[in-house]
């Protein structure tokens, strides 16, 4: 059982296991063939993109010693935050999850890179690499969906709570980071027991994500700020890393909205991963996530995360290959009649964002409601929100009728 087979359009009701099975080989072959011709081209591909962000953040840190003089502060400021948003999507993220590991350059190996970024490598890999790409949109099983603050499916039973989920998710973009942290380490489930009860472990990773926290904030708003204060440029550079990072953290956040979040996503149940063969792990990435559409720089500056659908079936693959396997992987999903979510970057972003606000309200809530009878649907939601059990019960009952 899944979520998505309780829907009455279930799309993977058509398929046999023998057809899933044959689906998998047909994408295992696709995997082998970038595996059979990777080589000199595609190390000389992260090893100049390595050289380029280094380059393009150390002139960018030059330009905002003379960030007085307008001109030089958006320079300054614009190119930090591409570099910045390179280091961690296209190169520490695909670095990390082991893409360029053949390579057995140490400088450029999962095991030793360390980014950019609040949360650290470890522990980063294992919420990510290890729970969220194996249980990928499991509810109870997958964090990263709605990151344990947020309603992302209508079978998660509705609560006031949840209202406030839109600007929850504001929030958790400005500061994506320090939440991404926060995630890593379990901090809302760690911090409800007793202190002298918390686990060695999550003393341990505690510590470095705020030895890491100080490390990062000491480079970008003590350091720097102070290095351009014999110029004058002090305040000017502080502000500049200031919408550097914020500017980050929202574009990533919107990235990842995009890749797992908009309408047409599927989420599952976790029943659903019991006995799973490897063809079924590969049909749940493909549901389960979301493309871009778009040109060569939105690829390169999501990370190639706007090729989710590749990037999730094939998360050790050359990030700089999705583009070359994508039509490839389309037309699997397209032999057997599977929905392949993409569209274009405003089209996605608004998507999720719609599903955010439709998954804050009680189910059928948003559908039901017109201007002639919103008086009546706001009073619902009010004695929804202030009532008991019985009462959202008996009134969501209304609004399935009213929905359906």
């Amino acid at each position: 059982m899944t979520a998505l087979q309780k829907l009455a359009d279930n799309p993977i009701a058509h398929l046999s296991s023998e057809q899933i099975e044959e689906m998998g080989r047909e994408l295992e072959a696709i995997r082998q063939s970038v595996l059979d011709t990777r080589g000199a081209s595609d190390a000389a591909y992260i090893r100049k993109l390595i050289k380029t962000q280094r380059y393009l953040e150390l002139g960018s840190r030059a330009a905002l010693l003379g960030s007085l003089f307008p001109p030089l502060f958006v320079a300054g400021t614009v190119g930090l935050t591409v570099a910045k948003i390179l280091e961690n999507m296209e190169i520490g993220h695909n670095v990390m999850h082991g893409q360029w590991d053949w390579m057995r350059d140490p400088k450029i190996h999962s095991s030793t890179w360390e980014w950019d970024n609040a949360t650290p490598s470890s522990a980063w890999k294992h919420s990510h690499n290890e729970l969220h790409h194996n249980f990928t949109n499991v509810l109870g099983k997958d964090n990263d969906l709605g990151y344990s603050i947020m309603r992302v499916d209508e079978d998660q039973r509705w609560h006031p709570f949840f209202l406030a989920q839109p600007f929850w998710n504001v929030i958790n973009a400005l500061i994506f980071e320090y939440g991404i942290a926060a995630y890593d380490l379990e901090l809302g489930k760690n911090l409800k027991v007793p202190k002298d009860e918390r686990s060695a472990e999550f003393k341990a990773g505690a510590k470095a994500t705020l030895q890491k926290i100080r490390k990062q904030m000491t480079k970008d708003y003590v350091v720097h700020p102070l290095i351009a204060l014999p110029f004058g440029a002090a305040l000017p550079t502080l502000a500049a890393n200031v919408i550097a990072n914020v500017s980050r953290n929202i574009w990533s956040h919107s990235i990842i909205m995009c890749g797992h979040f908009p309408e047409g996503v599927s989420v599952f149940e976790k029943a659903s991963i019991e006995g799973e063969t490897k063809a079924e792990w590969y049909l749940r990435q493909m549901l389960g996530s979301a493309n871009i559409s778009g040109g060569k720089f939105l690829h390169l500056m999501s990370g190639n995360l706007s090729h989710q659908i590749e990037h999730h079936i094939y998360p050790d693959l050359p990030s700089s290959r999705y583009a070359e396997v994508a039509p490839q992987v389309r037309a699997v999903f397209e032999k057997y009649d599977l929905p392949y979510v993409t569209g274009s970057f405003p089209r996605q972003l608004g998507s999720a964002w719609h599903k955010v606000i439709r998954l804050s309200l009680p189910n059928g809530w948003l559908a039901s409601t017109t201007p002639k009878n919103a008086p009546k649907r706001v009073a619902q939601l009010y004695k929804m929100s202030t009532g008991g059990r019985k009462v959202r019960k008996a009134i969501q009952a209304e609004l399935d009728q009213a929905a359906a």
